[in-house]
């Protein structure tokens, strides 16, 4: 079974379980600041689906597109749990995963410089 991960929409986060024969999805709204409901939703997904996280074999997670911060949110939740289950993870523009030690990461691929507060002058 695969965790799938996708935080690039604004104010949208998709989760899934995806097997061979089915996909199961998770999608919500959120209003803001989507850091803290993501681990929420897997886990209902998981709790819902009646999975237990030991099931899962391998994460995907969207490592390209969307907003800095939210592109960074999916891909670091996704290198967290992959690297504390030890399972793989894989990003879905299928670029190199990134070695640290016996574990490999997934880098977000920012298609544009971050906009963080205000430019200096």
């Amino acid at each position: 079974m695969i965790l799938w991960i996708d935080t690039t929409e604004k104010n949208l986060i998709k989760v899934a379980l995806k097997t061979k024969k089915k996909n199961y999805w998770q999608r919500a709204k959120v209003a803001r600041y989507q850091d803290g409901k993501l681990l929420v939703m897997i886990s209902k997904l998981l709790e819902r689906e009646k999975v237990d996280f030991n099931d899962i074999k391998k994460i995907e997670v969207v490592d390209v597109g969307g907003s800095f911060t939210s592109l960074r949110i999916g891909v670091l939740t996704a290198n967290a749990l992959a690297y504390a289950y030890q399972i793989p993870v894989q990003g879905s523009s299928g670029a190199k995963l990134k070695n640290s030690g016996d574990f490999k990461l997934v880098l977000p691929i920012y298609n544009r410089e971050p906009n963080i507060g205000k430019k200096k002058s």
